[in-house]
């Protein structure tokens, strides 16, 4: 009786941790490794933990416990077989990497599928994700994508006034080649000149007028004393 009540109580222990692990993951994987040694499955967790994949192995009928009823049931139907869970933390890709490249060099191992973001992944799916740059690359690639059109933009607006002096220069010469004579500074200094010139006529008109006026107060002077 009391080994039954610690067996129920272990696998109570299980579907705990399975419900635990799935929902603290980014993502989950099944994979089978039917004819695996301890040693290559020691070396598959080793892989995986470098990458942030934790590689574990429970009963899958208690895993189907765990996920019975939630958003993690569709991965029931890879629950076929000796099948593990690896369980995501952060890049998907980098997992999925490693899971295949561990495949190549040991067939045994089969990635059955996943589930990321309540969506069921195809092993065609993982494949592709597998193939993916890593997401240090990708980011990278993007802030380049964004700051591309901003150098543009600058080399535009750079380019402005040189473009202007172009255009200016060749509208000249177009106009110039269909015979019409365009002003030049020797032509509109004269008309300098000339706007000048009243304004210095009137300035001396004003002495002279001046002194044509000083005369008569000596004529006046005159007139009063034969008044007198």
């Amino acid at each position: 009786m009391a080994t039954m009540n610690a067996q129920r109580a272990h696998k109570v222990e299980v579907v705990d941790e399975v419900k635990t692990r799935v929902g603290a993951a980014t993502a989950s994987i099944v994979s089978e490794y039917r004819g695996l040694t301890t040693a290559e499955l020691a070396d598959l967790r080793g892989a995986l933990a470098a990458v942030g994949g934790d590689y574990r192995i429970f009963k899958n009928t208690l895993v189907r416990l765990a996920i019975d009823g939630g958003e993690y049931q569709p991965l029931s139907e890879y629950l076929n077989g000796p099948t593990a869970l690896t369980f995501v933390q952060g890049d998907i890709s980098a997992v999925a990497k490693a899971l295949r490249d561990f495949s190549r060099n040991n067939p045994l191992l089969v990635i059955k599928g996943g589930l990321a973001d309540g969506s069921l992944l195809s092993p065609g799916d993982l494949a592709a994700l597998a193939d993916l740059p890593p997401r240090e690359v990708l980011l990278a690639r993007l802030a380049g994508a964004l700051a591309a059109p901003m150098q543009q933009m600058a080399g535009l607006l750079q380019a402005l006034p040189r473009n202007m002096a172009y255009g200016l220069s060749a509208l000249i010469e177009q106009r110039q080649a269909g015979g019409e004579a365009l002003p030049t500074e020797e032509a509109t200094a004269p008309a300098e000149a000339e706007v000048e010139a009243p304004a210095e006529e009137a300035a001396a008109v004003e002495p002279a007028e001046a002194a044509g006026e000083a005369p008569a107060e000596p004529e006046a002077a005159a007139a009063e004393e034969a008044s007198e």
